[in-house]
C-alpha cells in the first residue's frame, strides 16, 4: 500500500481535507481523509508532497486525438488557410483527412494522448472516426470512453455501419476503457440512421455523444434547409441528393422527436440552444460538454452556460480537436472558462465540471472523476502560489496552480 500525504486534498465528491491523505492499492483508492486518521488504520510506503494540493486527475470530456497534428498537416498538405465560416472550416478539416495516410493519424493519435497526460488528464471522451485506430488506444493509461463515430446519408451506408458498429461493440475486449457511439451531428447523418444509432446505443446500453446546435450553420439547415450546409457541404462530400424537406426546428426537438436523447447522452457545444431546447435537455437528463475555446476560435458564439446552469443541466469541459484549440489542457480551458463566464460559474463549480462532471457526462462516474475510496487512483499533485490562503485555495490552483506530479492508477506518469 502506499500513502500520499500533502497539505490539503480536494476529494470533489466531498468538503476539502486539510493536513490529509490518500492510499492506493492495486490501483484504486483504498481510503481518504485526514492524514492522522488515514496513517492510524493503515500501514504502507508514505509519500510525503508537502504543500501539495492532491486533486482527481482532469476529464477531458470531449477530443478528437486523431487531428493532434491538425496545424502541421495545414502547412504540409498545402491546405494552409484561414476559415471565414465554420461550414469552411469543416470542408478544410474533410480535405486535410483525406490526404492523409493510417501512419500519420497513428502518430498524431499518439501525440495527443501523450499531451493530454502531460496535461494532467486522466480520462478523456474521445471521437473514434476510424476503427482501425482502435487498437493504439489499447497502450493509453487513461480511462477513457471511446465513442465510434456514425456519419453519413445513403441507406446502404448506413446498413454496413451498423453491422460495424454492432460488431465493435460485441467484440470489446478493453476494461477502463469503454465503448460508447457518437451520431456526429443532426446536420451529418439521415434520420434513419440517427434512429438506428439511437437503438443500437440502447441495446447496448452504451452512451451517445452528439455535436449538438455548434453554429448558426446547423440551425438554418435544421430549420429550413438552407445556408451553407446545403449549398456547400453536402455537394462536397457528395450528399446534394440527401438534403432534407424543410423540418421548422431545431436541433435539439428534432433529436428528441427520434428519441435520441436521455441520460446517456453528452451533448457537445450546445452554443445555439434556445430556452425550450435547454429545458428538453434538462428533462431527458443529458449532459452537456462546453468547449468554450473551441467556439470562440471557430466564431460560432458562446454557449449559454448561465441558463444551463440555472436549468440544471449537468456540466462538463472539453478542449475539442486542435483543429479548433490552440492545446489540449483543461487547465487552459478552465482558465479561458473563468474568463467568458465570469459572473457564471464559482472556482468550485468549474473544478466540478473539469473532474466530476466531465466524468458523469462520459458515464464513468463509477470508476474516476474525485478522490473516492474504490475509484481508480487518478490524481494530480499541484502546489499552489505562494501565499494562497485555505479560502481562495481552489481558485489560486485553478488560476495559477504548478502540476507537479499525475498518477494514473496509482503510477506517476513521469516514472518517478
Amino acid at each position: 500500500m502506499d500513502i500520499y500525504t500533502a497539505a490539503h486534498v480536494l476529494p470533489v465528491s466531498s468538503p476539502p481535507i486539510d493536513d490529509g491523505a490518500l492510499a492506493v492499492e492495486e490501483g484504486r483508492i483504498v481510503a481518504v481523509g485526514r492524514r492522522s486518521d488515514v496513517l492510524r488504520d493503515r500501514s504502507g510506503t508514505v509519500h510525503p508532497l508537502g504543500d501539495a494540493v492532491l486533486m482527481p486527475g482532469l476529464v477531458n470530456a470531449h477530443t478528437h486525438l486523431e487531428l493532434t497534428h491538425f496545424p502541421a498537416w495545414k502547412v504540409r498538405k498545402g491546405v494552409d488557410y484561414a476559415p471565414r465560416t465554420y461550414v469552411d472550416w469543416i470542408i478544410q478539416v474533410i480535405k486535410i483527412k483525406r490526404a492523409l495516410g493510417i501512419d500519420e493519424r497513428e502518430h498524431s493519435l499518439r501525440e495527443g494522448l501523450r499531451k493530454s497526460v502531460e496535461a494532467g488528464t486522466t480520462c478523456i471522451g474521445e471521437i473514434v472516426s476510424d476503427p482501425d485506430l482502435l487498437p493504439l488506444y489499447a497502450a493509453c493509461p487513461c480511462a477513457a470512453r471511446l465513442y465510434l463515430e456514425a456519419i453519413g446519408q445513403s441507406p446502404e451506408h448506413g446498413a454496413i455501419l451498423a453491422d460495424t458498429l454492432q460488431k465493435r461493440i460485441g467484440d470489446w475486449t478493453f476494461a477502463d476503457i469503454r465503448p460508447g457511439i457518437s451520431p456526429h451531428a443532426p446536420h451529418t447523418l439521415s434520420a434513419h440512421l440517427l434512429a438506428d444509432v439511437a437503438a443500437l446505443a440502447r441495446l447496448h446500453r452504451v452512451p451517445t455523444a452528439i455535436h449538438l446546435s455548434e453554429s448558426l450553420d446547423e440551425a438554418r439547415f435544421l430549420h429550413d434547409s438552407s445556408g451553407r450546409i446545403a449549398d456547400l457541404l453536402y455537394p462536397h462530400v457528395g450528399w446534394k441528393d440527401y438534403i432534407p424537406a424543410p423540418r421548422r426546428t431545431t436541433s435539439t426537438r428534432w433529436l428528441d422527436g427520434l428519441d435520441t436523447l436521455g441520460p446517456m447522452t453528452a451533448a457537445i457545444h450546445c452554443v445555439h440552444v434556445t430556452p425550450a431546447d435547454v429545458e428538453i435537455l434538462k428533462h431527458r437528463g443529458a449532459s452537456v460538454v462546453l468547449c468554450p475555446r473551441s467556439n470562440d476560435r471557430l466564431a460560432v458564439g458562446t454557449a449559454p452556460a448561465a441558463l444551463l446552469k440555472r436549468a440544471g443541466v449537468p456540466l462538463g469541459l472539453g478542449t475539442d480537436s486542435l483543429a479548433s484549440n490552440d492545446s489540449l489542457s483543461l487547465w487552459d480551458e478552465i482558465r479561458f472558462c473563468r474568463r467568458c463566464y465570469p459572473d457564471v460559474f464559482s472556482p468550485v463549480e468549474l473544478l466540478e465540471m473539469a473532474t466530476l462532471g466531465g466524468a458523469r457526462a462520459l458515464y464513468l462516474h463509477d470508476v474516476t472523476g474525485s478522490l473516492t475510496a474504490g475509484k481508480r487512483a487518478d490524481f494530480l499533485a499541484v502546489r499552489p502560489p505562494a501565499g494562497a490562503g485555505a479560502g481562495e485555495l481552489i481558485e489560486a490552483i485553478l488560476e495559477d496552480g504548478t502540476l507537479l506530479e499525475t498518477f494514473i492508477c496509482g503510477v506517476s506518469s513521469s516514472g518517478r
